[in-house]
């Protein structure tokens, strides 16, 4: 039943990894599998060639949790596999209620991120101001427009890895950042072995080198650490506002025209310009839904 759970986790962590602006690193922060998954990853290192000699395949599967690494990415892989198409339909069909879901996601985890510091000071608040000001600068970006090929799409899995991993940064607004999104999600929809092998590499390769970085800083400076990535998920939240104003457009790899820079809009200001209903007691309805779902996983997590 615990692989299950952790199975389940790894659902909700590639499910939020589809959409541009929320991270899978914050649904693995509250589902409370974000230390576990660190420390995991970090025991994958040269010292674990000497510890197969010692105790055989099995000893380095347990030492470095195999079957919780397993089912999670297992989990995720089947999320994003099963779970693009539809997350990129309700993003073009359902926007208001999708973003109003994430953004009652963030706000939540803000706060619980927040109750795990054991102490405030003005050097930890300002760790934060850091935090809210990197996020922001990313989400400004204008996107670039790399071609897919395969020393970029080796290198956009090792960026978006990494951010993935960062409770508060997108690795799939990475992707959209660097022009690599639409390319990686047709080779996911169309199952392309060849672009995803190639991401994966990127994946792997990103992943071991980071979390070796994160998990230290997370023992030596925790409180510093997670104020600074509270920071990041504050400093998202303009990109994940329901409410939104296309200004400016680009054609992506698939000729499709995308969103390229948008400005935020209150609910009444959003129904006047497109003459249309901000669905607002749906937005409020999916923001609350959302904050009681990490509540109740909260509550399952102390038990």
């Amino acid at each position: 039943m615990n692989y299950f759970t952790n199975f389940l986790k790894g659902m909700a962590m590639g499910a939020a990894d589809v959409v541009p602006g929320v991270s899978g690193g914050t649904i693995a922060f509250i589902t409370g599998v974000y230390d576990t998954l660190l420390e995991s990853i970090r025991r994958i290192n040269p010292s674990l060639i000497g510890i197969l000699k010692e105790k055989g395949i099995k000893g380095a599967f347990e030492h470095i949790n195999g079957l919780f690494l397993v089912t999670l990415f297992g989990g995720v892989l089947t999320s994003i596999l099963t779970l693009a198409k539809l997350i990129s339909w309700l993003l073009v069909t359902h926007p208001i209620p999708l973003w109003s879901f994430f953004f009652g996601l963030i706000l939540v985890s803000v706060w619980h991120i927040l109750r795990q510091i054991e102490s405030f000071n003005a050097s930890k608040w300002a760790f934060l101001l850091v935090g809210v000001g990197f996020a922001y600068m990313i989400t400004v970006i204008n996107p670039l427009q790399l071609e897919p090929t395969g020393i970029n799409v080796v290198l956009a899995g090792a960026i978006a890895i990494c951010a993935m991993i960062l409770p508060g940064i997108s690795g799939s607004f990475i992707l959209l950042l660097i022009g690599m999104y639409a390319p990686v999600l047709a080779a996911v929809k169309g199952f392309q072995i060849d672009i995803l092998a190639l991401f994966l590499v990127g994946c792997v390769s990103g992943l071991l080198s980071f979390s070796h970085l994160l998990s230290w800083l997370l023992k030596r400076f925790r409180d510093f650490t997670l104020m600074f990535l509270v920071g990041l998920m504050i400093g998202t939240l303009p990109k994940i506002w329901p409410w939104k104003q296309t200004l400016t457009w680009r054609t992506n790899s698939s000729g499709e025209q995308v969103p390229l820079i948008q400005e935020n809009l209150m609910p009444h200001t959003f129904e006047s310009i497109f003459n249309t209903s901000s669905q607002l007691p749906l937005a409020i309805i999916m923001m609350l839904v959302a904050i009681g779902m990490v509540l109740a996983l909260e509550k399952i997590a102390d038990k």
